[in-house]
C-alpha cells in the first residue's frame, strides 16, 4: 500500500489505516527507529509485561528460591570481612 507524506504543523506525518494498526496492535505510544532508509514503527511494549503473572507460577510451583543463597561463606574472607 502506498501512503502520502502529510504536513502536521512544522512536521510531517502518515495515515496509517485501521485496519493496519488493529493488525499491529499499535495503540497509545509507539517506538520510531531508523534502519538505513527505512522507518519502523512498533508497538511499545512495557518492558516487564508479564511478570507478575510469571511470579505468580514460580511461587505455586515453589520455584521462586533464591539462587544465590549459600549456607556457608564460599570464602574465609567472605565469612569474616562481609557482614551476612
Amino acid at each position: 500500500m502506498k501512503a502520502a507524506i502529510i504536513r502536521i504543523g512544522n512536521s510531517r506525518g502518515v495515515r496509517i489505516p485501521k485496519l493496519f494498526l488493529a493488525e499491529c496492535e499499535l495503540q497509545g505510544e509507539i517506538e520510531m527507529e531508523v534502519r538505513g532508509r527505512d522507518l519502523v514503527i512498533r508497538s511499545c511494549h512495557a518492558p516487564r509485561a508479564g511478570w507478575e503473572a510469571t511470579f505468580r507460577q514460580m511461587a505455586a510451583r515453589r520455584d521462586d528460591d533464591l539462587i544465590d543463597r549459600v549456607a556457608e561463606p564460599s570464602t574465609e574472607w567472605a565469612g569474616s570481612e562481609w557482614e551476612w
